[in-house]
């Protein structure tokens, strides 16, 4: 889908409605910008008799209406809305490609960047956008809410405030996603409520930090900052999550293994077993070898790690040559996976890379820097 790009207008400056003095002026040229960039999602939505929809140019307006935004506590910022604003299950490659793009543009005006993006695939879009931004020195916060910004009961206005002061002010150098005081690194998150306001979980790697009466960043977290941001573009692949459960029949997946399937991310019981069931399995699993399909192997729990060999279930998969996914979130391989096939490696660097930490999604056993 082509997405129109709006203008991006200066919506709030620290000075209000008067003229500055001198001292004003000065604290104006100090201050700390951000571009603030609306994908569409909850947050920004308004209701309507058919329930809480987009609407264009709501934001804006809505962000007028806040005082707190005119504080010498918030970094100025720039709003671009996207058109149209999506729903975030609408959102894939294209639109990753999209909101990268937009950053990489306008990376050297600004301090930090904030992405108002829906619940539903934020993990997702934070996970991908850590593979294509490359060596950032800069903050890419995630945010939106479970409650929109216009009711008067909401958790957007705390996430929206709290990350536009980070991105600002705080040093994290990479893509992160902010929900319910936390901050996480955005490749090691998942959604784990679809109705609570603490609706994402970092399970398998600390919070970056956390939003209390103060604003406390664990900088022993935090990756180190890039010298020269570079941009990745995914390409759209052909990728596949089969979710392994009791008694599953794996005749019927058959025939999506071809030669287009590139990756196909299992799900599987534990640190990584899979139920024997005869020639099924063998047949799955010897059609992905041999079209050069990438397997990986993350685990359905979620906390823990798959490490193929730990135990005799494991044993098909070694076999076909999968890799094992570690502790990463089957959000973060999805979005590995592509990024790493859009580079056009070979299968084999392809296999040895999705098992080496590259933008701090995973911890595997003996982790050395990952680069890529």
């Amino acid at each position: 889908m082509h997405l129109k790009r709006k203008k991006c207008d200066k919506i709030y400056l620290s000075e209000g409605a008067e003229a500055p003095g001198e001292m004003g002026k000065k604290r104006l040229e100090m201050r700390k910008r951000v571009c603030l960039i609306h994908t569409g999602g909850t947050i920004g939505m308004a209701g309507t008799e058919h329930g809480y929809a987009p609407k264009k140019g709501f934001m804006q307006s809505i962000l007028s209406g806040i005082p707190e935004l005119n504080s010498e506590e918030i970094p100025g910022f720039d709003l671009i809305e996207y058109d149209p604003l999506l729903d975030s299950s609408n959102i894939s490659v294209a639109e990753w490609v999209k909101i990268a793009q937009d950053i990489k543009d306008r990376y050297d005006q600004y301090d930090g960047f904030v992405i108002l993006h829906g619940t539903d695939t934020m993990a997702y879009t934070a996970s991908a956008l850590s593979f294509m931004l490359e060596g950032l020195a800069k903050p890419v916060i995630l945010t939106g809410s479970q409650i929109p910004l216009c009711e008067i009961r909401n958790d957007a206005r705390d996430n929206l405030i709290t990350s536009l002061i980070i991105a600002g002010n705080c040093r994290v150098p990479e893509v992160c996603l902010f929900f319910g005081n936390e901050l996480y690194r955005g490749n090691r998150v998942t959604k784990v409520s679809s109705d609570e306001l603490i609706a994402f979980d970092s399970p398998n790697y600390p919070a970056l930090g956390e939003a209390g009466v103060r604003i406390v960043i664990r900088d022993t977290a935090v990756r180190k900052a890039g010298e020269t941001l570079k941009l990745s573009k995914f390409e759209p692949k052909q990728i596949a999550v089969l979710k392994i459960f009791p008694g599953i029949q794996f005749e019927i997946f058959e025939n999506i293994l071809t030669e287009n399937l590139k990756g196909i991310v299992f799900e599987a019981f534990g640190t990584g077993n899979i139920p024997e069931s005869g020639d099924a399995l063998h047949r799955v699993l010897e059609k992905a070898e041999k079209n050069g399909t990438v397997i990986v192997v993350c685990t359905q729990c979620l906390r823990g790690s798959a490490m193929i060999g730990t135990y005799a279930a494991s044993l098909s998969f070694a076999r076909a040559g999968a890799v094992s996914g570690y502790d990463m979130t089957v959000e973060a391989a999805v979005t590995k996976l592509y990024y790493l096939l859009s580079m056009n490696y070979d299968l084999e660097t392809v296999k040895k890379l999705m098992g080496n930490d590259l933008r701090g999604e995973m911890s595997p056993p003996q982790s050395g820097e990952g680069t890529a």
